[in-house]
């Protein structure tokens, strides 16, 4: 896959920001609450300087949205804009467990055209340019094949898969549980899995290079309705997070739909 400057400039800043979090990951290191059940660590706030830093030197005309900075009104203005999260998986990450992610994306005009997703301890470094296909370590990846709901296996959170949507269908399908949001996008695309959902709210650093990366590789990713994602928006949260191969979407749709009756909270 050829290299934009953009694209090659998110993968440096994401190496850049993986070495420094390999250096705090299970040594000590202090922890805040953004407010309720919201950790931020020395390691996400040093990550996200190194990124800001790297990314607007580069383009800095460009917008900037992340987990860890202060958010501006200005940006709505701009129309290309970096978001980011620098330690998608805070809880796993202080938990020390491999499950977390660096998520890169630029969007343009309110949709992703370059998206870089790392996890810096398992060494997976997944990316995409728009209309250039998705890769992994610099291999192209392909989202799964499988057309049978009833073969698929889905991804969802710790949490999650313990709550009551998941926990009154798990019986029924094949769940596997996974950290960071990103993270689990990122392996839809690589093929790991064939879906993965999400009934939780989403900000848009969570998804936007998520989105890119499995659309690359042959995905789709939509919220519950089946509506396509638009970022740079006043608000940054999304209510819920659908990522397939493609091929399953409309019965993962349908499958939420019934999930949801199921538990009386369609």
């Amino acid at each position: 896959m050829g290299e934009s400057r953009e694209l090659k400039t998110a993968l440096e800043a994401a190496e850049a920001a993986g070495k420094i979090i390999r250096g705090f990951y299970r040594q000590r290191f202090d922890v805040w609450q953004k407010s309720k059940d919201q950790p931020v660590t020395d390691a996400d706030l040093a990550a996200d300087k190194a990124l800001k830093t790297i990314l607007l030197e580069a383009f800095p005309n460009d917008g900037w949205l992340s987990e860890e900075t202060a958010d501006s009104p200005a940006r709505l203005s701009i129309r290309r804009l970096w978001v980011v999260d620098p330690i998608d998986g805070t809880k796993e990450f202080i938990r020390g467990i491999p499950e977390f992610s660096i998520s890169i994306a630029l969007v343009e005009n309110g949709r992703p055209v370059v998206g870089v997703i790392q996890n810096p301890v398992t060494g997976e470094t997944f990316s995409a340019a728009l209309g250039k296909g998705a890769s992994l370590n610099g291999q192209t990846i392909h989202a799964t094949k499988t057309r049978r709901f009833a073969d698929a296996l889905i991804m969802t959170s710790h949490r999650e898969v313990k709550a009551k949507r998941i926990s009154a269908v798990k019986e029924e399908v094949r769940v596997k549980a996974v950290g960071s949001t990103a993270y689990k996008i990122a392996l839809v695309a690589a093929g790991r899995c064939d879906l993965m959902v999400s009934f939780k709210p989403k900000s848009e650093w969570d998804i936007a290079a998520g989105v890119l990366i499995v659309e690359e590789a042959g995905g789709r990713v939509t919220d519950h309705e089946g509506n396509p994602y638009r970022f740079n928006r006043p608000d940054t949260i999304r209510p819920n997070l659908l990522a397939t191969n493609g091929l399953l979407h409309a019965a993962a749709l349908r499958f939420i739909r019934d999930v949801n009756r199921r538990v009386g909270m369609d």
